[in-house]
């Protein structure tokens, strides 16, 4: 027996026993359900009741390092989200939080729990270490850390429970429901190739760079047909009355430049069959990272991209939006033109890993130093983003970027994978060993009260959060879970949604929904003294 203790006091083994018996634990089905990485904090919790303790250093590099890889994932497409409805994504994370202080007063009054008890136990059932940090602040009482303690447990089980359960308890499909159900950047329409016969006097004589078509309409011109003759379609050409344009777009927006420009006449087969549409998958290091401007394919090429595919989700053309690898993008031209572009984006490809450790290094050194900057609120003290807030706003911006100066940010999603699994683990093990230090003996002395409680303030966010999600805002099981995560601060929760589907929609939905959750969990730890 003191063999076994000597080799567990020992910081490394300790470590990675944890991860051994964690993993497979999380990996054991039961009737086909299984922990996933909530094995890991449900192992290294009997381990820190027994008094082991997995270093605070591994366990924030661990969260730092997770949080990094979602944000890198999602900074490509969470600035445009956010511009546009994904800010539902951050009103729900904010709905999840209120609900969850509204029912911390009832039942912090219903249970006679004093203030400070209350509160913790509110930022432990949203597992938020920013908040427990604003609450000891605002409450000066150490208890709030014995609440965060009991809460904290039950916080993390309850999400990532939830999660696994809930596709099974409905029977849907969840790659199915994803397509069908409301997507905030989704798009069905496909492309089409219409010719318009110019009748408005207002673009005789112009050219298309002075008509700036595109500013106004989502339609691209490829061929200008005068009598007999096929142009190419450049900035340049100048168009005349009686022209007929072959016109590529979406139907509604073609529709509408019809009637601007003049009316829909028949497809001249004999031209159109120089104009070719092709599917183009994004695979160069070169081209990764940067937008359609910056690539001048219409100058050096003479094609155009009219439609950008990410993740199953189709996007009108946009010259600003930076392209990621596996981009399908659907480009028009004559078939020699579209050889040569397809050269451009398939060569130099990416190797099957490419983390960048020069990169990383800076990227988790400036979100750390960010993390630790005091962000003073005026009437309610001081906080900070914390290893876990900071991180990710660094990364989410680098990511949106993809590379600033040395920094490159655009790796291979395998690559990306294993920075956050790798973090995840770290993080379990190290919170794991820290919530189970001392929790018997706290609900031996405090009572089942405590923690009945807090199955109450976790339950109740978890459930309306999801229904809010669901049936208010009618998005899908899996953008409804993201941003379930996302507001309960819930990092364990992301990993399990991680492992329903092959996607990246659910960290867009945590990451457009983290941040707000983050803020609003410490300002509102502070409020609550003023309510109890």
């Amino acid at each position: 027996m003191s063999t076994i203790k000597g080799f567990l006091e020992e910081p490394l083994l300790l470590l990675f026993f944890i991860l051994f018996l964690g993993s497979w634990l999380g990996q054991t089905k039961v009737k086909g359900l299984n922990l996933g990485s909530a094995g890991v904090l449900l192992v290294a919790m009997v381990f820190g009741h027994f008094g082991y303790q997995v270093s605070p250093i591994v366990q924030n590099f661990g969260l730092s390092l997770f949080i990094v890889a979602v944000g890198l994932q999602a900074g490509p497409r969470f600035f445009r989200m956010i511009r546009t409805s994904g800010v539902i994504f951050g009103i729900i994370s904010i709905l999840i939080v209120l609900l969850a202080a509204i029912t911390t007063v009832l039942v912090s009054k219903a249970f006679n729990l004093s203030v400070a008890l209350s509160i913790g136990i509110m930022t432990g059932a949203l597992t938020s270490t920013p908040g427990l940090a604003a609450a000891l602040q605002a409450t000066n009482d150490p208890i709030a850390s014995v609440g965060y303690g009991i809460a904290y447990p039950f916080g993390v089980i309850a999400v990532v429970l939830f999660v696994q359960l809930l596709p099974r308890v409905l029977k849907v499909d969840l790659q199915k429901d994803l397509q069908q159900k409301n997507n905030p950047v989704k798009s069905e329409e496909s492309p089409e190739v219409i010719t318009i016969e110019v009748t408005n006097p207002a673009i005789n004589k112009k050219t298309l760079q002075e008509l700036k078509f595109h500013k106004s309409y989502s339609v691209v011109i490829s061929r200008v047909i005068r009598g007999q003759r096929s142009i190419i379609a450049l900035s340049d050409t100048v168009l005349l009355k009686g022209d007929r344009l072959v016109s590529v777009g979406i139907r509604s927006e073609l529709d509408k430049f019809c009637r601007y420009a003049g009316k829909e006449v028949p497809t001249d087969l004999q031209n159109v069959d120089h104009i070719k549409l092709r599917r183009v998958i994004v695979d160069s290091y070169d081209i990764i990272g940067k937008n359609i401007r910056e690539l001048n394919l219409r100058r050096d090429y003479g094609v155009t991209v009219t439609r950008i595919e990410r993740g199953g989700i189709e996007y009108s053309q946009n010259t600003r939006i930076r392209l990621e690898r596996g981009d399908v993008l659907t480009i028009v031209s004559s078939e020699d033109r579209l050889n040569d572009v397809e050269m451009l984006f398939t060569r130099n490809k990416l190797t099957v890993t490419n983390i960048h450790i020069f990169s990383l290094s800076i990227i988790l050194l400036l979100g750390i130093l960010l993390g630790m900057l005091p962000i003073h609120l005026p009437g309610l003290g001081t906080l900070t983003l914390g290893v876990a807030g900071g991180p990710l706003f660094v990364a989410l911006i680098i990511g949106h970027f993809g590379k600033l100066g040395p920094i490159k940010a655009r790796y291979y999603q395998p690559s990306n994978q294993v920075i956050g699994d790798i973090g995840l683990a770290l993080f379990l093990a190290g919170a794991g060993t820290t919530a189970g230090q001392g929790i018997v003996d706290v609900i031996q002395t405090e009572g089942i009260r405590l923690v009945i409680a807090g199955a109450i303030i976790t339950i109740v966010p978890i459930v309306a959060g999801f229904f809010i999600a669901r049936k208010v805002f009618h998005l899908s099981i899996i953008h409804s879970l993201g941003a379930l995560c996302g507001g309960m601060t819930s990092t364990p929760g992301l990993g399990a949604v991680n492992q329903l589907i092959d996607s990246e929609d659910p960290a867009i939905a945590y990451a457009a929904a983290y941040p707000f959750a983050l803020i609003l969990v410490a300002v509102v730890s502070q409020l609550l003294v003023f309510f109890l």
